[in-house]
């Protein structure tokens, strides 16, 4: 090596770059730019100063040394470091305790979380940054002020998005032939993707929601294109079915054959969950379906059958899907368990139980609610009224079904089901999931014969988390419909308050809303409402009109005055006197409102 360059690097090492190079511009500017620097070169320091060799005094005194180089806040994330920044672009996180950290905190079960404020400049947190597929992470929340007085805002989203998807209506243009009626059903909607039916064995089914006229309860009919049978020997089979209701089962409702469609179609009226997949759709590809784990109601010769696939393939099917955590399968296996012990326990079998058939609603990890859909439709269609011998195979055949899907959605790939692959699906689970879960797999799909009772011993101890779990999920619930119960309650008052106050004219009376007890109601509401500060602004206070409200609702002795709005009249009156008024006035406009006599020919 040249000497001049090792002395040139013994400089550098030395003296650092000349002061005119480009390299110490630059690490100057790093330098001023980067206030953590500093900070990470003390630490250096103070951490080379700490010897194996030293004295236990001077020991103590170099890790004071370097404890003290430590700022005295509690650990930010990486990601919030440019968060963490003055407008003048200093650090925040100093020794200075004048200066606070504008990161909004946490402490949740001991651990404390930092999320950066928002661009309104109010600090909220991210659900993505510590985000945790079992679902069992505890998630803190900001709540607002009046967080008490209404519903939670996910839940209030999901109830009208529900609500929204149950009262949609449907283009005439894009489906001309559908009937306003079907029997007893109106405001037939179609619920098939694109408008497109499924198959069922050899029958196209198409799917609607619709009205049932008798109770105004929304239905869901699936639709059997061509049925030319008769349903009359299926009574007691379908009367069987109708009798099962259980959580996670969607009720069978009525059977019927219509003429509505221009041909004899059998239709099956079942319960109607909006805002519901399908397993496969939730965790599977859809390019997927070509392969492996077909619809076992096809009967279609020219479907694509399932073949045999390496193991590869299914750990290629892993990567690009992700596995699903324990605590989702096990909450997935405990819903479906219980069905099936419904479905068994009545004589029953489902016959077909694939990812297809499961619809589920609600978040996937929090509130994912599994249930069986269309049951009772293969009994029917393969017109083969089963003894009871059969059943007892049916029933078999319902476990392995049952074994298999657990087995796709381990694997999170729908070859992983073929019988060539089973062992190998087993193993590759067997990697990132318990003994447990595998032994529970391996018991459904054994040639033995089982019984859904014997997966309760295996299932242990989980049961009572997922009881638990469901337990917590309808005390919210409940804390919940409280909210709006009393929201409805107060909601009655302002509606008699807003059908009395101003009224433009009753009984031919135009001041009738300006005199007696209306008059004093009219002053109410000013209180109630139209407060302002000794400097003249509105007053806005939200638990001031809930506890008026509650007050006037029971009749409080309590006393308050009132205020005309040029302050030359002033009454004090109690919230009793107050409820009487609004109850008199009220009934005197529904009494008028209820008069044929009222109504004058014009």
């Amino acid at each position: 090596m040249d000497p001049m360059a090792l002395v040139t690097q013994y400089n550098l090492l030395q003296n650092g770059p000349p002061e005119e190079s480009k390299l110490a511009t630059y690490m100057k500017r790093q330098n001023n730019a980067s206030p953590q620097s500093t900070l990470y070169s003390t630490l250096s320091k103070n951490y080379s100063n700490l010897d194996i060799n030293q004295s236990p005094l001077s020991m103590k005194k170099a890790v004071d040394n370097f404890q003290a180089s430590i700022p005295t806040v509690d650990f930010v994330p990486r990601n919030l470091v440019s968060s963490l920044n003055n407008p003048d672009g200093s650090s925040m996180y100093t020794k200075d305790k004048s200066q606070p950290i504008q990161a909004y905190q946490k402490n949740v079960n001991g651990t404390t979380y930092f999320y950066p404020p928002d661009t309104n400049g109010t600090n909220q947190s991210n659900g993505n940054i510590f985000d945790d597929p079992s679902g069992y992470l505890p998630m803190p929340s900001i709540e607002s002020p009046t967080s008490s007085l209404y519903a939670q805002d996910d839940l209030r989203r999901d109830l009208l998005h529900r609500n929204a998807l149950s009262m949609a209506s449907p283009d005439s243009d894009r489906w001309p032939d559908l009937p306003e009626n079907i029997e007893d059903y109106h405001d037939v909607y179609p619920l098939d993707i694109y408008g497109h039916s499924s198959k069922i064995l050899s029958y196209s089914t198409s799917t609607y929601r619709a009205t049932y006229s008798k109770t105004g309860e929304k239905c869901c009919l699936k639709r059997i294109h061509g049925f030319r049978l008769t349903i009359t020997k299926y009574a007691p089979l379908i009367e069987a079915w109708k009798k099962i209701n259980h959580a996670n089962i969607v009720q069978l409702k009525d059977v019927f054959i219509t003429k509505a469609f221009n041909d004899s179609s059998l239709m099956f009226v079942f319960n109607y969950h909006p805002d519901s997949e399908s397993l496969q759709s939730r965790h599977f590809n859809s390019n997927e379906t070509l392969n492996g784990y077909n619809d076992p109601f096809s009967s279609d010769p020219n479907a694509p059958r399932p073949y045999s696939h390496t193991k590869n393939a299914i750990l290629r099917h892993q990567h690009s899907n992700g596995l699903l955590s324990e605590n989702t399968l096990w909450n997935y296996a405990i819903q479906l368990s219980g069905a099936l012990r419904a479905i068994h326990g009545s004589g029953l079998a489902l016959r077909g139980l694939c990812l297809n058939r499961v619809l589920v609603t609600g978040h996937v990890n929090t509130r994912a609610r599994l249930r069986i859909n269309c049951v009772a439709i293969t009994d029917i269609l393969l017109n083969d009224m089963a003894s009871s011998n059969m059943i007892g195979h049916f029933q078999q055949e319902d476990l392995t079904d049952f074994g298999k899907l657990l087995l796709a959605l381990a694997c999170r790939s729908l070859i992983a089901v073929h019988q060539d692959n089973l062992a190998t699906s087993i193993d590759l689970m067997a990697r990132s999931y318990s003994s447990d879960i595998r032994n529970l797999i391996r018991y459904l799909l054994s040639s033995q014969r089982r019984h859904i009772t014997e997966l309760m011993p295996m299932i242990g101890a989980r049961f009572y988390t997922q009881l638990d779990a469901a337990q917590n999920h309808s005390d919210n619930l409940e804390n919940e419909l409280s909210k709006e119960m009393e929201n409805g309650r107060l909601f009655r008052l302002l509606v008699k308050l807003g059908s009395i106050n101003e009224r433009p004219e009753f009984n031919l009376d135009p001041a009738w809303s300006e005199t007696g007890d209306r008059y004093m109601l009219k002053l109410f509401r000013d209180y109630l409402f139209h407060q302002v500060t000794e400097e003249g602004r509105p007053w806005l206070d939200m638990s001031h009109i809930v506890q008026t409200l509650n007050k006037l609702d029971s009749g409080s002795s309590d006393n308050i005055c009132l205020y005309s709005r040029d302050e030359k009249t002033i009454l004090v009156v109690s919230y009793q006197e107050l409820k009487q008024c609004l109850e008199q006035s009220f009934c005197e406009i529904a009494s008028v409102a209820a008069s044929d006599d009222h109504i004058k020919a014009e």
